[in-house]
Formats: C-alpha cells, sequence, structure tokens
C-alpha cells in the first residue's frame, strides 16, 4: 500500500522545513534530481534564494537497483560556504553518502547540510534536517498527478 503526498501537505512541509533549517542560513541550495528537485525549487522560492543548482543521481535502472548510485551534472559551487542539499526522501541513503562524499572531496572549505520530506529508519545516513518517518511507498504529487490521465 503507497501513501499519497499531497499538494497541501508539502507546502506545510516547506514552510516546517525553512524553519528548521533557518540556523543554518546556506548561501546556496542543491537539489538531487528527480526527486529533490520540486522541493529544491520550492525551497529557493520560500527564502528567495536564487543560489539553487542540482546534481543528476541514479540509483534504479527501472526497478533494478544499482551497487552504487551514478552522479552526473556536479554543479560549479566555487564561492558557497554552506550549502543545503535537498532530496525528497533518504530511502538506503547510497544517494546522499556518494553525494556528500564527490562535494567534500570537491569542495573541502564547504559546509554541507542535508534536509528531506522523509527518512527511512535504517538508512546509512541520516539527513541532518527532516520532517516525516518512511514506513511505506510514497507517491509523490509531481510524480503522480501529473502523469495519471
Amino acid at each position: 500500500m503507497a501513501h499519497y503526498y499531497d499538494y497541501n501537505t508539502f507546502v506545510k512541509d516547506v514552510k516546517t522545513l525553512v524553519k528548521k533549517t533557518s540556523d543554518f542560513k546556506p548561501d546556496a541550495l542543491l537539489g538531487i534530481a528527480r526527486g529533490g528537485l520540486t522541493l529544491a525549487h520550492a525551497f529557493a522560492q520560500a527564502t528567495d534564494n536564487r543560489n539553487l543548482f542540482s546534481i543528476n543521481s541514479i540509483l534504479y535502472d527501472g526497478e533494478v537497483k544499482r551497487s552504487h548510485p551514478k552522479l552526473m551534472n556536479l554543479p560549479e559551487l566555487d564561492g558557497a560556504k554552506k550549502v543545503l542539499i535537498l532530496d525528497d526522501i533518504v530511502d538506503s541513503g547510497q544517494t546522499l553518502v556518494a553525494v556528500l562524499r564527490v562535494l567534500q572531496e570537491r569542495y573541502p572549505d564547504t559546509q554541507f547540510k542535508s534536509a528531506t520530506l522523509y527518512c527511512k529508519k535504517n538508512t546509512v545516513i541520516e539527513p541532518d534536517y527532516w520532517l516525516h518517518e518512511a514506513t511505506e511507498w510514497i507517491d509523490f504529487f509531481w510524480e503522480k498527478d501529473f502523469l495519471e490521465e
């Protein structure tokens, strides 16, 4: 059974996440594509932060999970001192670990923190900020509403 995550809940959650992360004050935002792009865009709008970047990560080929995520389109974060990484969910944690590893190697003087809407209990890494524990499959409105007729 899947849980449907609707737009109105999303709006409330973005506001809550903005408040939870207010102590960090990032000068750049980084959305993990694809799932984190909707959150990253809304977060950027809510905080009036125009330094919005994305990184692509592929962990699944269709329904088959890869052994390691493939990262593409690494952003240029020169000059950023604090970067908030945004994604919809931390499931296994493999993607977040891989993204952090690459970015910390490339930008050792930059502080990175992560924020998600959902986090699973047995993940290998817990985001710095998160709102809900994921206990079942989640159908996000941006995945479902625009695809069904």
